[in-house]
């Protein structure tokens, strides 16, 4: 049977993602609305970084399980695609994006985050 996905070390989930949510939200809102000629590529990467995690916070809020995993697999593939993009072309990002160097200006934790949500998700109940 599997766990409910809002319990326990979930709930920690939901509320770092929810954090997120206006986090990276709020910065590609900011960097949006006064600079986005300066870097639209990295700024529109951030908004949809934050439109993911908007996802992921009502899908895990909901217990909407399959949804969050298409979610997750969606941030960890932007992260690893970004990441790894940013690392290698860093002129096409003039500014950083939440995604740019694995999530570095954010401590890693976009590049954790979802690896631990996969695993709380496709575990299963003893």
């Amino acid at each position: 049977m599997s766990t409910p996905i809002g319990t326990g070390p979930g709930r920690a989930l939901l509320a770092v993602y929810g954090l997120f949510s206006v986090a990276a939200g709020s910065r590609a809102t900011v960097q949006i609305l006064q600079r986005f000629d300066e870097a639209p590529l990295a700024y529109s990467l951030s908004a949809f970084a934050a439109a993911v995690y908007v996802v992921l916070t009502v899908a895990l809020a909901r217990g909407a399980r399959r949804l969050a995993l298409w979610a997750l697999a969606i941030e960890l593939a932007g992260v690893l695609v970004i990441g790894t993009a940013s690392v290698v072309r860093p002129a096409a990002f003039p500014d950083e994006t939440v995604w740019s160097v694995y999530g570095k200006g954010y401590l890693f934790i976009p590049l954790v985050l979802p690896i631990v949500g996969l695993y709380w998700l496709l575990r299963r109940r003893r």
